[in-house]
């Protein structure tokens, strides 16, 4: 779980600052409504349109109560990352919306001691309507994995979450440290994932592997639905491939986070550039529209890389 930039919950409920940079400027300058509203720092009518809303420097809180927490400081936590790793992103469900989450990073050269503008960051990641399960810090939470690009040295994550049934959008910034100092820069590096080679499949032992169908959405003749594909090797599975046969004449229409296409009953789902490995014991989620008669059912001859997993 990434440290943001925002308060250390007090055990009454109430947030208070834990740190001198929030002591003495956040609260001096905002007051405590930032300490208590935490989840509060949003804008309401962007739809979309945060590049050409949000100023440069005021990207990690552009709500005026929370404004100092777009301050400059080497005093912000951090969190510690290895270049190259694939990320578990967690949000706590506190207000359930659908939606979209949107990850940027620094780009390479980025400087820490500036504040941070649109042109410093690189998108690396988008997901629509991710799962949600118990366990968060905070109760139930949105969660999925996602792998920005090799870095070194002090980065800032940058996050947006966008409502799809309302104009209202949220904003983040976690600060994260890789090691191997500061980076030197580079030319920038383009937002579509382009791998260069074709990595080998690592063989998937039977029994490893465990998927989960869930319905997140139903109408009169088709369904959203949500995969979520747990590893419990010791080792990595990349790429990843995975097959069911829908029982229901159900008609795969759209997915995201896989590449997903359908012949007959079967489905194949492949993954996508950006998330091309499960981590040992961890996991992957993709989403998808699909077609029905009304009826549907819990896929079968569930595989991954050509052999079985079990169904959840």
């Amino acid at each position: 779980m990434l440290a943001e930039r925002r308060q250390s919950r007090h055990r009454t409920g109430r947030r208070d600052p834990s740190q001198r940079s929030c002591a003495l400027s956040a609260l001096a300058d905002g007051g405590s409504y930032a300490f208590y509203t935490w989840f509060g720092n949003l804008l309401s009518n962007v739809a979309g349109q945060y590049q050409t809303t949000i100023p440069d420097g005021q990207l990690c809180r552009p709500g005026a109560n929370f404004k100092a927490f777009n301050a400059v400081s080497a005093a912000w936590p951090t969190t510690s990352l290895q270049s190259g790793q694939t990320i578990t992103f967690q949000y706590a469900e506190k207000a359930a919306h659908p939606g979209s989450w949107t990850q940027y990073i620094a780009k390479d050269g980025w400087d820490p001691n500036k504040s941070l503008a649109w042109g410093d960051l690189v998108q690396f990641d988008r997901v629509v309507d991710p799962p949600v399960r118990d366990g968060g810090v905070e109760g139930p939470a949105y969660y999925w994995t996602a792998k920005p690009a090799a870095k070194s040295g002090r980065h800032i994550i940058y996050s947006i979450w966008e409502r799809s049934d309302n104009p209202e959008a949220f904003y983040n910034c976690a600060d994260v440290v890789f090691p191997g100092g500061n980076p030197s820069p580079t030319t920038t590096p383009t937002t579509t994932p382009t791998p260069t080679a074709t990595p080998t499949a690592t063989p998937t032992a039977a029994g490893s592997c465990k998927v989960t169908f869930t319905t997140t959405n139903s109408w009169s003749n088709g369904f959203q639905g949500a995969v979520t594909i747990a590893n419990s090797a010791s080792t990595a599975v990349s790429p990843w491939e995975l097959k069911w046969t829908f029982t229901k004449a159900e008609t795969l229409t759209q997915a995201w986070n896989a590449t997903a296409t359908q012949s007959g009953t079967t489905v194949t789902a492949k993954n996508p550039a950006w998330s091309s490995t499960i981590p040992a014991n961890g996991s992957v989620s993709f989403g998808y529209l699909a077609s029905s008669t009304g009826s549907t059912a819990t896929p079968a001859a569930v595989t991954l890389n050509g052999k079985s997993c079990t169904v959840g």
